[in-house]
C-alpha cells in the first residue's frame, strides 16, 4: 500500500516513495517555492520560551 500525501506548496496528491525525489513535494519547482518562502520569511519558526522570558526578543515581529 502507497502512502499518498499533498504537497505542501500545491495540494497534488504525491505518492510517498523513495524513488519520488522531491517528496513531500510534487516536484523541484514546489520544493524551491517552499525554501524561498523560508527565505524571506513568510515561514517562521517562534520559540515561545525565548518569547516568554524576554519580550525583547520579538524584534521585528511585533
Amino acid at each position: 500500500m502507497t502512502t499518498i500525501v499533498n504537497c505542501p506548496t500545491c495540494g497534488v496528491n504525491v505518492e510517498w516513495r523513495t524513488e519520488k525525489t522531491f517528496r513531500p513535494f510534487c516536484s523541484e519547482r514546489c520544493k524551491k517555492i517552499d525554501l524561498g518562502a523560508w527565505a524571506t520569511g513568510k515561514y517562521m519558526i517562534i520559540n515561545n520560551d525565548l518569547l516568554d522570558s524576554d519580550p525583547q526578543n520579538l524584534g521585528d515581529m511585533k
